[in-house]
């Protein structure tokens, strides 16, 4: 009988200046147009709920959240290239669920590109639902992609 490889836990905690160089590659790496490190040196400094999702020291993925008058605004998601399709996208979105919850938000809200077919799974499969959407919202080959803006309830 074979043994079964037991993968080292992962665990989530706050992220960090000392973080930006690695989240860095991770972002260049996974959209074609990333955040910049003023965006997360921003969000650091006000106070967003911004966490790292981290394997043996190794980070794996990272969520950034913005919570206010009871709404949380998922602004990013994102997990390693090598690393996806291991349930750790899920695990990170479930995380920050609860650091919403726990801030009292009601709602959150989020977008997510018509394209993005691996992340609109994800949020559907996690309650999110459409609700609109956004115009020419991100940057494209050939100028711009609407939006489709989801919530849920909290």
């Amino acid at each position: 009988m074979s043994a079964i490889l037991k993968q080292p836990a992962l665990r989530f905690r706050p992220m960090q200046e000392v973080d930006l160089e690695e989240i860095m590659e991770i972002e260049r790496r996974s959209y074609p147009y990333p955040w910049t490190p003023l965006i997360f040196n921003d969000c650091l400094r006000v106070g967003y709920c911004c966490w790292v999702c981290e394997r043996q020291g190794v980070i794996e993925g990272y969520g950034v959240t913005s919570i206010a008058a009871g709404e949380s605004h998922l602004l990013n998601l994102c997990v390693r290239p090598e690393s996806q399709q291991q349930g750790i996208g899920r695990k990170l979105l479930l995380h920050m669920i609860s650091l919403a919850r726990r801030h009292n938000a009601e709602l959150m809200f989020l977008e997510v590109r018509p394209t993005n077919r691996a992340a609109r799974t994800l949020y559907e499969s996690t309650g999110f639902n459409e609700l609109g959407s956004r115009r020419e919202y991100y940057p494209a080959d050939k100028g711009r992609e609407d939006a489709l803006i989801l919530a849920r309830v909290l």
